[in-house]
């Protein structure tokens, strides 16, 4: 009797209890070639922004794709950097993957995406 109420309160404990699993990933690909000449000094960091999306699973059904949370973080990423009409660039980006394990049929999965923002300065 012992070993069956051990057992269930493991089995309990299990539920109710989050595990989350966290990874980067670091990425420096930028559709356009900009050169920065570091002896120079002809650019300054102005802002660290980040974007976030999340997708809630049940049973492994539901939510959007890796690439598509990534995309969705990327955007409001980018939204918030304030690039249009000044000379401003985004480096250093990193992709933080987040998943949240609640109960064995459902899990949730949060990325953020994080940057910093240049400005190149008139010589």
């Amino acid at each position: 009797m012992k070993s069956a109420l051990y057992t269930l309160i493991l089995f309990v404990t299990f539920l109710l209890c989050s595990c989350g699993i966290n990874s980067s990933i670091p990425f420096n690909s930028v559709n356009t070639t900009t050169t920065v000449d570091l002896k120079e000094n002809n650019f300054k960091v102005v802002a660290e922004v980040s974007g976030e999306s999340s997708a809630t699973y049940i049973f492994g059904i539901g939510g959007l794709s890796n690439r598509a949370l990534i995309n969705l973080a990327k955007k409001e990423m980018l939204s918030n950097a304030n690039l249009v009409g000044k000379s401003r660039a985004i480096i250093n980006v990193n992709y933080e993957i987040h998943h949240s394990l609640f109960v064995p049929f459902f899990y949730s999965k949060r990325v953020i995406a994080s940057a910093h923002v240049v400005e190149f300065l008139d010589k």
